[in-house]
């Protein structure tokens, strides 16, 4: 993965990868690009950024790389200098789907082994889009069938829709990653209501 081309939308999920000093990356708004994933670089792609002059360095790892000339501490919190507009569409993914449905079952609200599920089913003409699919877990999805709502007796917590950008990223704040370092906590929640 370089940073050629479209750099400041790739992010990396793989956690062998981010286990050495990742950097959240933000907007120029001080904002996270994305929650889910959460925007992070490899320390080596932060570093490539500030070098080549796209990002500011806002927070710093205790640890330094070397090379013949110089040393640097690595980077923990990158700005991109340019704004990048957030997108407003929401691919239809598998992913997606789960995260708009805040990976729980909308028949029973169970978590975990989830499918997912044509409301109007496919042999009665209904079509994969955000309109009719659900995630499902694999019980409720072997209880409903081909049969309609109606026909199965069951009901869903939510009705399947078309989710907003704005809403997936809400979502995505619910589902922090399991590492999330110290130096990125001001950043990744600052415009959420305080306690009193």
């Amino acid at each position: 993965m370089g940073i050629e081309g479209d750099f400041r939308s790739v992010f990396v999920r793989e956690p062998a990868v981010l286990r050495h000093y990742p950097a959240l990356v933000l907007n120029a708004d001080y904002r996270p690009l994305s929650y889910y994933p959460l925007s992070l670089w490899p320390w080596q792609e932060a570093v490539k950024a500030a070098f080549l002059n796209r990002v500011t360095i806002v927070a710093e790892y205790e640890q330094v790389v070397r090379s013949q000339r110089s040393e640097l501490r690595i980077p923990s919190v990158v700005v991109l200098k340019d704004y990048v507009k957030p997108q407003k569409r929401v691919a239809f993914t598998r992913f997606n789907l789960f995260l708009r449905d805040q990976f729980c079952c909308q028949y029973c609200t169970a978590k975990g082994d989830l499918t997912f599920d044509h409301v109007l089913p496919r042999s009665r003409g209904g079509i994969t889009s955000w309109d009719n699919v659900v995630a499902a877990c694999s019980p409720c999805n072997l209880r409903k069938g081909s049969k309609t709502l109606k026909q199965s007796g069951m009901h869903l917590a939510r009705m399947p829709r078309v989710p907003s950008a704005e809403e997936m990223q809400a979502h995505g704040r619910k589902f922090p990653p399991n590492h999330l370092h110290d130096s990125w906590l001001d950043y990744l929640y600052w415009d959420a209501e305080l306690d009193a």
